[in-house]
């Protein structure tokens, strides 16, 4: 055989390999799509992070995949310390972990090939859309430079406010903190280069509220820019009801959160009137977006606070945001069922609008898969970690499958086989509990068989 003729068989048989890799990956499921690519992500980091030169002092393997798996899912459980466990290459390779995990791994790949190509491939299109769970008239090639956008935007300003405030306060390396700091509140990942978070900084307004701005920017979602942004592109101003449930619910948590906080936490109660008000309303935000940064030790919070956190939480932030819990979205859609349910009605509303059957369904199977998966690794936990309190086992575990990144203190202290099952827990949280569970889910072939049988009636 000829070398000529070589070439072209080689040539057509790699185009055959890649017309079939490509129409196997069109006919996978997004949400396995999702879930393998943000673990290939975070073996990526993980291997990166197992470097000995990106290490201040040895870092075990177990604490190494910890940390990067709580990077990507932007969650912010550490159970060793970055700052002095990791150099500051070690630091970059966890914002940039940070910041895939939070706008979402597809996204910057994405808007490469949109500055070069300008169109998305099917594939692309199509994990984006699982990603931030778009409707069916938003284009994904826009909402992704809508995205970039605002968040080149939000982290600049975020950057540069902090670092003067962190530089008045006589921070050493004020730059890099105020830059790693931008990022990881605007992706909700509450990852801090101090060691008790921003503690020292609880009655700094400046810090708080810029923190606080940039966390629910993040957690609010990106669809709701991408509402404001079609909005102020038309004459008429107009939100979606999706945006309008977004803020509304949000307010409402944040609202209740810090009363409840400021009024009943005794540990507060010593403090001036001014940074009392401050502390509540941080740990409300800092719970409700799930960024996880504290200005109060969590650990000397009462039951009565640590029962509004655990509800917060759970909720967490929005959907198409960087946030993660069972979103605001979802617990107004159960909230309307009950309200519906006790008034008898024949169908569900919630501030005047009929939720579709479909997206009751979504939000009621995320509602018990959450619950499931949470009581199933909570029962692991008690075996696991037979020392630790009920309490601050279910504080950790709400907090991993929330992507909160909250901790009472044990997360360093935990067994490998614990820190195993705050991994999957984190994994599951940063994908969505429901994109998680279908991931692992066998195909129904009876519904297909069902509906064949109504086609041929």
């Amino acid at each position: 055989m000829s070398e000529p003729t070589v070439v072209r068989v080689l040539r057509r048989t790699l185009l055959r390999t890649s017309q079939g890799a490509r129409s196997t990956i069109l006919r996978t499921n997004p949400a396995k799509l999702l879930v393998l690519g943000y673990m290939l992500y975070m073996v990526v980091g993980f291997a990166l992070l197992s470097l000995p030169a990106v290490q201040s002092t040895p870092v075990s393997t177990m604490d190494n995949l910890f940390i990067a798996v709580s990077a990507v899912s932007t969650t912010g459980l550490v159970s060793v310390d970055p700052a002095s466990s990791y150099s500051f290459w070690g630091e970059l390779i966890l914002l940039l972990l940070i910041q895939i995990g939070g706008i979402g791994y597809m996204t910057i790949g994405s808007f490469a090939v949109l500055a070069t190509q300008h169109r998305l491939t099917a594939v692309q299109e199509k994990v984006t859309k699982a990603t931030f769970s778009l409707p069916d008239d938003c284009r994904p090639a826009q909402f992704i430079r809508t995205v970039i956008l605002f968040t080149l935007i939000c982290e600049f300003i975020g950057a540069v406010a902090l670092y003067f405030m962190f530089a008045d306060a006589g921070l050493e390396d004020a730059g890099w903190s105020a830059i790693f700091h931008t990022v990881s509140a605007f992706c909700t990942a509450g990852f801090s280069l101090y060691s008790n978070s921003f503690e020292a900084f609880r009655g700094h307004a400046g810090v708080n509220i810029v923190l606080s701005t940039l966390s629910l920017l993040g957690a609010m979602g990106f669809l709701i820019i991408w509402d404001m942004w079609r909005n102020l592109t038309s004459r008429a101003f107009h939100l979606g009801f999706t945006s309008k449930v977004i803020i509304r619910m949000t307010s409402i948590f944040l609202l209740v959160g810090t009363t409840v906080l400021f009024v009943v936490e005794p540990s507060l109660t010593a403090l001036p009137p001014s940074e009392r008000l401050l502390a509540a309303f941080f740990q409300t935000m800092t719970a409700s977006t799930t960024v996880g940064f504290n200005t109060h030790p969590i650990g000397a919070l009462g039951y009565a606070s640590l029962m509004i956190l655990f509800f917060l939480m759970a909720i967490g932030a929005s959907p198409s945001g960087t946030g993660g819990g069972l979103k605001t979205t979802t617990f107004a859609a159960m909230l309307g069922l009950l309200r519906s349910t006790l008034k008898q009605r024949g169908n569900v509303r919630f501030f005047k609008r009929t939720i579709p059957p479909a997206r009751l369904q979504s939000a009621g199977a995320s509602f018990m898969y959450f619950v499931v998966l949470l009581f199933i690794a909570l029962f692991l936990l008690v075996l696991t970690e037979a020392g630790v309190s009920l309490e601050v086992l279910v504080f950790e575990a709400i907090s991993a499958l929330g992507t909160v990144g909250l901790s009472m203190g044990v997360t360093g202290e935990l067994s490998p086989l614990g820190k195993l099952i705050i991994i999957v827990l984190m994994t599951a949280g940063r994908v969505g509990v429901l994109t998680f569970g279908i991931a692992f889910a066998m195909h129904d072939e009876s519904e297909d068989e069902e509906q064949d049988n109504e086609l041929l009636l």
